[in-house]
């Protein structure tokens, strides 16, 4: 089933350059990769190069979900491409943001490829979403 995807749009109402580095900005992925409420990252580094690496712990309850990847394309201010290694994927499972003006703001377009079932896809969907959600109040405030 690694033939699986899903996509998630949002207009977050913020520069397009400000979306766009806030996911290369260590500081910024430890304040909005939170899938859901009451989770947090306590830790986050990164390359924001291509090649480079970038690495992000989840804390869910007591329980840390190490999340890393290797940055495949950074195009400021308008695409990143990613591999995405999680307790929960599968090998060459990649996540492509585009970034677009729109009004008043910039819309995020997440496509996140190859996942080992549909339970997993559709639980990323909420979790991309939720991240989503978190980025855009993060930027408002």
């Amino acid at each position: 089933m690694t033939d699986l995807n899903l996509t998630v749009e949002r207009t977050i109402m913020a520069a397009q350059a400000d979306v766009f580095n806030a996911w290369l900005d260590p500081d910024m992925l430890r304040k909005f990769m939170m899938p859901t409420a009451g989770m947090s990252v306590p830790k986050a580094s990164n390359d924001p190069k291509e090649g480079g690496r970038f690495e992000i712990t989840m804390l869910a309850g007591g329980d840390e979900i190490p999340l890393a990847g290797t940055y495949r394309e950074i195009s400021p201010h308008d695409r990143i491409v990613f591999t995405w290694e999680s307790p929960y994927s599968v090998e060459d499972s990649t996540v492509t943001l585009t970034f677009a003006p729109a009004d008043r703001g910039t819309h995020v377009t997440l496509t996140h490829v190859r996942f080992k079932d549909a339970e997993a896809r559709d639980n990323h969907k909420g979790g991309w979403s939720g991240i989503l959600a978190t980025l855009d109040a993060t930027l408002a405030a």
